[in-house]
């Protein structure tokens, strides 16, 4: 999952900065600080920092986390999100004027439409009798429709649509699809090929010398398999069917790792699971590569693709081998979540929520409370919101009663030295 989201022009970028290593399309996004004015963030976003990258993203995690901890997004901050929602149904990472209808020049975002759907159907919904015309419902199931409608041959999603089929994206829109109630392994594309026929493609078999049983992210250069604790931690959830609020399965099972004669999302993911395991064992926490022109050879925690490992294992019932990862994250991440904003509160927040540990007390620190703080007030638990407004507010995109509106990018000043990481799945950064 990730803390920030970048474009394809950032992407395309990263995979040419890291040619002269592996030749592998790494996944893991850094940032570095950069001077200039302070941007301008819509009041009904979270966070403070430039939402060009990941303003949906960031979003729709907040409204996640909120959800899993009994509270409810404030209409503002709800506002906003179905603002950014193009008339096809799409969302781009972020619209800086959501009163210009999108177009050709819009750069459309599947992991962002993703998330931006598995939030908003997780919201107070309207009354029985308006289920499924209120704006909220409207939005999941366009959101829904065109995440479909841009489906690859293969079975698989890019980071933008058009493009190479990558794990990460293929998991998101898997785990939204799920926790919307849609059937997966049931989306077929023009060829016939499901999600998990694209996802398997990426599993490392049990018997690979380097990273047995983990997920790559793409094929690098010379076609081989390369792990990555992003793609892992997203594939584990995807192909047990699970998404980002799910709570820790029971009972607790032994991680294993077996290659069948004829591999299964369900089997792929429990061997993703147990190279997780394996990697949390070492130090409890996964680990950066060293920033490409650093001169650093030192890999540095990440703590984004740590909670999301958490995440995987609770949903894969290994809560408890989870245990050392969380304790590390309550000693170490609130400085990081401190700098990040809301993507890093969220991401915390879902790692305790799956394992069923307290987020309001996650080492001395309300996680919660700090992440309400990064936006506007929430509303209420269950105070379901109106359906209807005055005529003539009817929202850009055809969303009724709502005001007009990676992967991997890797933001590197010259000169400067070890950039933020900001941990990476298609993503991110600029909170």
């Amino acid at each position: 999952m990730t803390t920030v989201r970048r474009t394809a022009a950032a992407l395309a970028a990263t995979a040419v900065l890291l040619a002269g290593g592996s030749g592998a399309v790494a996944p893991t996004a850094y940032a570095a600080p950069s001077p200039g004015p302070t941007p301008v963030v819509p009041s009904g976003l979270y966070g403070k920092k430039a939402p060009t990258y990941d303003g949906v993203w960031r979003q729709s995690l907040a409204f996640m986390a909120q959800q899993t901890s009994g509270v409810e997004p404030a209409d503002k901050a709800v506002d906003w999100l179905l603002g950014q929602q193009c008339d096809n149904g799409g969302f781009a990472s972020y619209r800086p004027d959501p009163a210009v209808p999108c177009g050709p020049a819009t750069v459309l975002d599947t992991n962002a439409t993703a998330v931006a759907v598995q939030a908003l159907a997780g919201l107070d919904k309207p009354e029985a009798g308006d289920t499924g015309t209120d704006p909220v419902t409207k939005a999941v199931e366009a959101g829904v429709t065109w995440l479909k409608g841009v489906q690859n041959k293969d079975g698989g999603w890019s980071f933008n649509p058009g493009g190479a089929t990558d794990a990460n994206s293929t998991s998101t829109v898997i785990s939204a699809l799920a926790a919307v109630g849609e059937k997966p392994g049931d989306v077929t594309s023009s060829a016939g090929r499901t999600p998990y026929d694209a996802l398997l493609t990426f599993a490392i078999p049990c018997d690979a010398e380097d990273g047995p049983g983990a997920f790559a992210y793409q094929r690098d250069k010379a076609g081989k398999l390369v792990a990555n604790g992003d793609a892992t931690a997203a594939a584990v959830l995807a192909g047990l069917g699970k998404h980002l609020q799910t709570r820790g399965a029971e009972p607790e099972q032994p991680p294993t790792c077996e290659t069948p004669a004829k591999p299964t999302a369900e089997r792929a993911a429990r061997n993703g699971a147990a190279h997780l395991v394996t990697a949390l064992a070492r130090t409890g926490h996964l680990d950066l590569p060293p920033m490409p022109g650093t001169g650093s050879t030192a890999p540095q925690p990440d703590f984004g693709n740590t909670a999301d490992a958490v995440i995987a294992l609770g949903a894969a019932g290994h809560g408890d081998k989870a245990a050392g990862a969380m304790a590390w994250l309550r000693k170490n991440a609130v400085p990081w979540a401190e700098q990040i904003g809301p993507a890093a509160w969220a991401q915390l927040i879902l790692a305790a929520h799956t394992v069923g540990a307290d987020a309001r007390d996650f080492g001395g620190v309300d996680l919660v409370q700090r992440l309400n703080a990064t936006g506007p007030a929430p509303e209420p638990r269950g105070q379901a919101r109106p359906t209807e407004q005055p005529e003539g507010e009817q929202g850009v995109g055809g969303v009724a009663g709502f005001d007009g509106w990676l992967i991997v990018g890797i933001c590197l000043v010259a000169g400067i030295g070890i950039g933020f990481l900001l941990s990476g799945r298609n993503k991110k950064r600029g909170l």
